[in-house]
């Protein structure tokens, strides 16, 4: 098994739907009988304080990854989920290496920045401080995203707000294609 395992990295900016849409990546396989994990680095990442000069614990961050994809594969995980950021090309490299150096696949998740930000009202109180930063880095992470082009795959999406499984219902063509990249040569799907 260790030889087939395949990564997947959702990429995009905050409220983008990736772990939305790695949940239902990783409900689809396991419909089908394929062994995969999903991993949100937001929770790999939480720490408090992160260092002066890793505002987001990057570094932390890769070596948690490094430590759950190994533990993933042990225990005979084929496909990981990620959902995160990467922001600068050398990081491809680097979170590769950390989900043990074998096949990463980049799909950048790229709903309008109307529909970004109508999600993050829904998610965070109004008014407060997480909205306000949330709705600001919103707007610099895209265009980080669209100037650094890193990804394998880009994907326009229109998510519906305040739907339990907007991926389920709006974007099943495509989990279709993501599944295809994730599953083994010849599946019949």
């Amino acid at each position: 098994m260790a030889g087939d395992i395949r990564s997947l990295f959702l990429n995009g900016t905050v409220g983008s739907g990736k772990t939305t849409t790695a949940e239902a990546l990783h409900r689809i396989l396991i419909d089908d009988g394929i062994s995969s994990a999903v991993v949100d680095l937001d929770q790999l990442r939480r720490a408090w304080p992160a260092p002066p000069n890793d505002r987001f614990n990057q570094e932390l961050v890769l070596r948690n990854l490094q430590a759950v994809a190994g533990n993933y594969r042990h225990a005979g995980v084929g496909r990981i989920i990620v959902a995160g950021v990467i922001e600068h090309a050398a990081d491809v490299e680097r979170y590769r290496q950390s989900l043990g150096g074998r096949e990463l696949s980049l799909v950048r998740l790229k709903p309008t920045i109307g529909t970004v930000q109508k999600r993050l009202r829904h998610r965070h109180e109004a008014g407060s401080p997480d909205l306000s930063w949330h709705l600001d880095r919103s707007v610099e992470l895209e265009g980080i995203l669209d100037k650094v082009r890193l990804d394998t795959h880009v994907v326009e999406l229109w998510l519906r707000v305040g739907v339990p499984s907007p991926v389920r219902d709006g974007c099943s063509i495509l989990i279709m294609l993501l599944v295809r990249a994730l599953t083994p040569a010849g599946t019949v799907l």
